[in-house]
């Protein structure tokens, strides 16, 4: 079984994820563009079980453009957003897709939802669906 790690920026926080996510996605909407500071949000989801945080973190919870609130985790020291859980899915954890530093992982999204809110430069790659 796969295990992998994401981590914030300086290292103080981490999750180590076990075994392969159950989606892997993109989100164009507006909150999404704020949290991250780009055109899109790019997370990686995983069973709750599947995930153990190691260090201390802060939070703050969040509603979407659905409404639905998210809980994130970000490091107290760094300020990197590295996971969060969406009230709407209990028992799973999302997990900043650029938080594993690692070019050969994820590979890319098969789903992307808010499409009316993507970025017009931004092309979604073969094979993801669009959920909007």
């Amino acid at each position: 079984m796969s295990r992998r790690t994401a981590s914030c920026a300086c290292g103080q926080l981490s999750l180590d994820c076990e075994g392969e996510p159950l989606r892997i996605s993109i989100c164009h909407c507006l909150a999404c563009q704020r949290r991250t500071g780009s055109a899109f949000g790019y997370q990686v989801r995983y069973p709750e079980a599947a995930v153990a945080i190691r260090g201390r973190f802060s939070g703050y919870a969040q509603a979407g453009d659905s409404g639905n609130v998210a809980r994130f985790g970000f490091c107290p020291q760094c300020g990197s957003t590295v996971f969060w859980r969406p009230d709407a899915l209990p028992g799973i954890v999302l997990v900043a897709a650029g938080a594993f530093a690692d070019p050969a992982f994820p590979p890319p999204p098969t789903v992307s939802v808010y499409g009316d809110r993507r970025h017009a430069w931004v092309a979604l790659p073969p094979g993801c669906e669009a959920l909007d």
